[in-house]
């Protein structure tokens, strides 16, 4: 058994999508104030951070688009944990939109479907920011329709960010498919035969969390 990690670093002052804050990560309580606290040679960490809740590698339930939607805490863990998966490999595209026809003749459902467009390559840098690639409507339409559990991509943001309507965000979320940005170490995964994890903190009133997404093969 091989444990692919599919995430990201959380790191201080990382900036994860242009115009959110970066996250601060500190002390509550540092190891030497806690020493007046315990017995001689014992000391303890408390950490505390700060950041929204699009930092790093994250999960979005229907919370995120639907006022009425499930949020974290309502996600069931077989939406979530030891999915059958799916690679789908679009580093080749010819444009920025990846379409239904990159998914034609795979079977998707009930899978966790990847999107591999090695656009993660460009994490903490400007162009991670710019030009990025996405999934189209049509593509968000014909997973639904072929019954995927939850889509992940390793790029900047699944929709294409000019489109204020976001609607592959509005499809699958609708359709209580989550969705998984930011992502990276696909070139990793095998073509068949591994499975996925997503898990998030069970959160009461959010629609969005980091996660530590991993793959077992």
């Amino acid at each position: 058994m091989t444990i692919l990690d599919l995430s990201h670093t959380v790191e201080h002052g990382m900036i994860t999508y242009k115009g959110l804050p970066a996250p601060l990560i500190c002390d509550y309580l540092s190891r030497e104030e806690s020493r007046q606290h315990y017995a001689e040679g014992t000391e303890f960490q408390i950490g505390k951070i700060e950041m929204v809740a699009n930092t790093g590698t994250y999960i979005d339930s229907p919370f995120h688009r639907y006022a009425h939607g499930k949020d974290l805490s309502e996600l069931p863990l077989t939406s979530l944990a030891d999915l059958e998966g799916v690679i789908v490999h679009a580093a080749d595209r010819k444009s920025r939109g990846i379409t239904r026809e990159t998914f034609k003749g795979l079977n998707v459902k009930g899978k966790a479907v990847l999107v591999h467009t090695e656009w993660s390559q460009h994490w903490r840098t400007a162009q991670y920011f710019e030009g990025h690639p996405f999934l189209t409507k049509d593509a968000a339409e014909y997973l639904t329709d072929q019954g995927a559990k939850i889509v992940g991509v390793d790029t900047y943001n699944i929709d294409d960010t000019n489109d204020g309507t976001r609607p592959v965000h509005s499809t699958l979320l609708s359709n209580e498919i989550p969705i998984v940005e930011h992502m990276t170490g696909f070139a990793k995964i095998p073509e068949k035969g591994f499975r996925f994890f997503a898990v998030p903190v069970k959160v009461k009133g959010f629609g969005t969390f980091p996660i530590r997404a991993f793959a077992i093969t």
